[in-house]
């Protein structure tokens, strides 16, 4: 098994990285560099999860091996009552080190962590800023979109300079430090990590009371619908916000394409435009136009930079628009769905309805499985149950984090609880939940800190949509930020088990991924001070957001939140009912039309086809007569007429009434002769009022 679980974690998480870019991105529409960018930032960031608790494992190890060494070598003093003792207990000691089954040889996990997190930093602090800057760029030119991209990305290249050429400058003016390649380096590393727990501590101090808090606001149904009712006005709002934009958009883009004619040398800007739009509108801007008039010299034209910019609103006001859109269609299947729960609560036959039947055919899953009945136990009794209990899982779960981020620094006694765990598994080797326990310990770290960027409504721009409706810019964002919250989470996660020598000052082995880190000693300010002190802010942050304050303050400057019962709440919630209302009885009219169509086509489409079929038959005996009649009085002429009535006799008879034509006037109330050539007015006025 030595390297074996390493290789068999690397291919599973890069499909499970595939996975989710299939789920979010689309392999068809998007450039192949954005999601080669993101799914390399994506699978880089799941590896450091992944492979890190196996990295533990095989640290410890080394230490149990190093510890019985050093035990063998300085052997304890001989006295009478030693003196006759063997060698035999040292052996048994030096076996008690079980290797565990996914040990790693050494040199290979060193080299893998360098790559990994270099070319993670490569990424997020270089490519990622440049290529999502470049992706949205209104420039038509690659020199164009690479200087815009530039500019952009200065506020986020110049916080990364100020933090590196401060610390350059304190290690510069010290006296007895020396600026060599490795201290150069580890400025470097020290620099990002910084970077990255100022804004892991904010993230993670909200998700560790938020996330638990939201299941058990999932449990109690009524609050949750409420809260949907809320949801759906303010989406509505931006919703129209969002389609307003885009018609002044349209608007202008239509003026602009009117007065830059064919042979103008900025229509190709304009032509780039025009493929960003919608294909609605293409059409409407490509009726009125003559493209062969020639424009005048005295008119006044746009400048190419006013029609970058133009390009830069066209891609944002898609975007937002696409984004809205599809954020509104979720929304009404949650709100739908919470309706039918609420109703199905006081159903007596204890079997799930639904008001609408799902899009999707069921499975055999829900066919054998999850009948209605299970489905009703589920969504009516169990699931409210179970998110209760989830939800005081994960509220203990915070405490200890909260807990071990605050006394992680107290070596003796050990007040961390997970370095107690930890310690505790260590004694008796059993690698195994060792392994588990770090893993959901990252896992639960890395959940709280990334969904709490797609929650907080200022991040709400940059939005993960699944069925493929992520656009590019979005899935660039979450690579970029995985990859600078990554590495500073998993050195806090060791710091908390007690595998950081800088943080624990304990002579221990250290683990590989440390080891690329650097030795925080030449920054001891930093490793003394900013990395310990700095995480107990979470106390204070997680009361905050326990209490709502920053709800609160939003409400007050006039951003709209959801507070309970409220005026302004209890207006936004009645609205947002009337919406999902609107749109369920939007949706009921189809769903009630294309049930009369399905109830007329099964009645009466058996009729009509044995009534076409009759018609055809009586036709194709009529022709097959005349024919007859022509040929048996046209022997005497000559034989280019035999052969012209030959043909015909070969040719097919055309038939007018296909099933096509018989399925747009199911809505007429006569039926016609199926062998009629042309369509009546009233087949033609049934088809055009056929939604009244």
């Amino acid at each position: 098994m030595s390297g074996a679980a390493l290789g068999l974690e690397i291919v599973v998480v890069f499909f499970l990285a595939l996975f989710l870019l299939h789920r979010y991105g689309d392999f068809g529409k998007q450039q192949r560099m954005v999601l080669f960018g993101t799914l390399l930032a994506w699978y880089l960031c799941f590896l450091i999860v992944f492979i890190l608790p196996l990295d533990v494992t095989t640290t410890i190890y080394k230490q149990c091996k190093k510890d019985h060494e050093e035990h063998a070598v300085s052997p304890p003093p001989v006295n009478q009552t030693t003196r006759n003792v063997s060698l035999a207990p040292t052996q048994s000691v030096q076996a008690a080190c079980h290797k565990p089954w996914s040990y790693i040889p050494d040199g290979i996990m060193p080299v893998f962590w360098r790559v990994v997190y270099w070319t993670s930093q490569c990424l997020t602090w270089l490519l990622l800023p440049f290529m999502q800057s470049y992706a949205r760029s209104g420039g038509f030119s690659i020199g164009g979109k690479m200087k815009t991209a530039l500019i952009e990305n200065a506020i986020y290249y110049g916080s990364y300079l100020l933090i590196f050429g401060s610390l350059l400058i304190y290690v510069a003016v010290h006296p007895q430090w020396r600026l060599s390649w490795y201290e150069l380096q580890t400025i470097g590393i020290t620099a990002a990590n910084t970077w990255g727990l100022f804004l892991l501590v904010l993230l993670l101090g909200y998700g560790l009371v938020e996330i638990p808090r939201s299941y058990w606001d999932a449990s109690r149904h009524g609050h949750l619908l409420l809260k949907t009712y809320f949801k759906a006005s303010k989406l509505m709002t931006e919703k129209a916000d969002a389609e307003e934009n885009l018609e002044d958009v349209m608007e202008e883009v239509r003026k602009v394409s009117e007065a830059i004619k064919y042979n103008h040398p900025l229509r190709t800007c304009i032509d780039t435009i025009l493929r960003k739009c919608p294909p609605d509108y293409q059409e409407k801007m490509g009726r009125n136009m003559d493209d062969y008039e020639d424009f005048e010299d005295k008119q006044t034209f746009p400048s190419e930079k006013s029609l970058v910019k133009l390009h830069k609103r066209v891609i944002y006001a898609v975007q937002r628009h696409n984004r809205t859109r599809v954020q509104w269609q979720i929304l009404l299947q949650q709100a739908f769905h919470l309706e039918d729960v609420a109703k199905n609560e006081t159903s007596s036959t204890r079997q799930f309805v639904h008001s609408f039947p799902r899009s999707q055919p069921a499975g055999w899953f829900c066919r054998y499985m999850y009948t209605p009945t299970v489905e009703w136990y589920w969504e009516c009794l169990l699931k409210r149950w179970f998110y209760r209990l989830l939800s005081l899982v994960l509220t203990l779960f915070s405490v200890v984090v909260v807990w071990s981020e605050c006394t992680f620094f107290s070596t003796k006694p050990v007040l961390s609880l997970f370095a107690v765990f930890i310690q505790l598994a260590e004694r008796d080797y059993n690698y195994v939940y060792i392994q588990v326990a770090c893993f959901i310990t990252i896992f639960f770290l890395c959940t709280c800190v990334y969904s709490t960027v797609f929650r907080i409504r200022v991040f709400n721009y940059y939005y993960l949509a699944s069925h493929h409706q992520t656009d590019a810019y979005s899935l660039q964002f979450s690579g970029m930020l995985f990859c600078r919250l990554t590495p500073p989470l998993c050195l806090n996660f060791l710091g908390l088990i007690h595998m950081d020598a800088a943080i624990s000052h304990q002579q221990k082995e250290q683990t590989a991924y440390t080891s690329i880190m650097g030795s925080m000693r030449v920054l001891s300010f930093v490793a003394n001070g900013f990395y310990i002190y700095y995480p107990m802010l979470i106390v204070i942050l997680c009361i905050a957001t326990y209490f709502s304050l920053g709800t609160r303050c939003l409400n007050l400057l006039g951003f709209q939140q959801f507070m309970g019962d409220t005026e302004m709440t209890s207006d936004l919630m009645e609205e947002g009912k009337e919406l999902i209302r609107r749109e369920k009885r939007k949706r009921q009219r189809t769903e009630d039309g294309e049930n009369r169509r399905r109830e007329w086509k099964e009645r009466y489409g058996s009729q009509r086809e044995e009534q076409s079929a009759r018609s055809r038959t009586k036709h194709d005996a009529k022709e097959s007569d005349a024919n007859d009649r022509q040929v048996k009085y046209s022997r005497g002429g000559g034989r280019a007429e035999r052969d012209r009535v030959e043909l015909l006799q070969d040719a097919e008879p055309l038939d007018f009434n296909a099933d096509s034509l018989a399925d747009e006037a199911v809505d007429s109330e006569c039926g016609r002769h199926a062998g009629g050539r042309y369509l009546s007015m009233s087949s033609s006025r049934s088809r055009i009022f056929d939604d009244v």
